[in-house]
């Protein structure tokens, strides 16, 4: 299953986005969310170096109808907030998509760690572009789980060949060597090997191909 990393650009109209860019050296660590039909409740660590005036400051602003401290220590604060503007959560809302927590937002940014379906990726991009969320897309991986890429003998085939230095450079251990010790024949040796080799390095290849993107 595709795993996505994402950057956001949270709107300057949103609360936490232009709070985090008037501080632009404090972190916000969004440790659990929870949207509603009209609101949103979070729990976050904010660090900054003026903590309290950051607090008065989040506690100002109209979109943040509640804010509790539940506890601090040196520059960091573990808050309770509620917001009738949880603009982030909406397109999570929208597209199905799981998102992973918690997630920092630094001088008006959201980083993002997402896994999901292709489809439901692309719905998440859809679902920011409707909300006028500006993003981009650092990294995609395919994710492909190693018990479905290799057979189970090709994989103790594989682990035993790199750790017995077969991979290595200059090899340490050579195909012969290899078979001896798995009680296996060369030639099924080579071949297993083979084909593990080949569904390594397509799946590879098929990941360069793929690229970062979530249309």
């Amino acid at each position: 299953m595709p795993r996505a990393e994402l950057t956001l650009t949270v709107p300057d109209d949103v609360w936490i986005g232009d709070v985090s860019r008037r501080y632009d050296a404090a972190t916000f660590r969004i440790l659990s969310a929870l949207p509603g039909e009209d609101t949103g409740v979070g729990l976050a660590e904010m660090t900054a170096a003026d903590l309290p005036e950051l607090l008065s400051d989040v506690e100002g602003y109209d979109a943040v109808d509640s804010l509790e401290l539940l506890g601090h220590r040196e520059d960091t604060a573990l808050v309770q907030f509620e917001t009738d503007t949880p603009l982030l959560l909406s397109p999570v809302q929208g597209s199905g998509v799981p998102l992973e927590m918690p997630f920092t937002i630094e001088d008006g940014e959201a980083r993002w760690e997402i896994t999901a379906p292709r489809h439901r990726l692309s719905e998440l991009g859809r679902q920011l572009d409707e909300f006028g969320i500006p993003f981009q897309v650092e990294r995609i991986e395919q994710g492909v789980e190693a018990d479905r890429l290799l057979t189970e003998t090709q994989r103790e085939l594989v682990d035993a060949a790199v750790e017995s230095g077969y991979y290595d450079t200059p090899r340490e251990c050579s195909l012969t060597d290899l078979s001896e010790r798995l009680d296996i024949a060369k030639s099924t040796c080579s071949e297993t090997l083979h084909r593990a080799e080949e569904q390594i390095i397509k799946e590879f290849v098929d990941r360069e191909r793929a690229g970062p993107s979530l249309s």
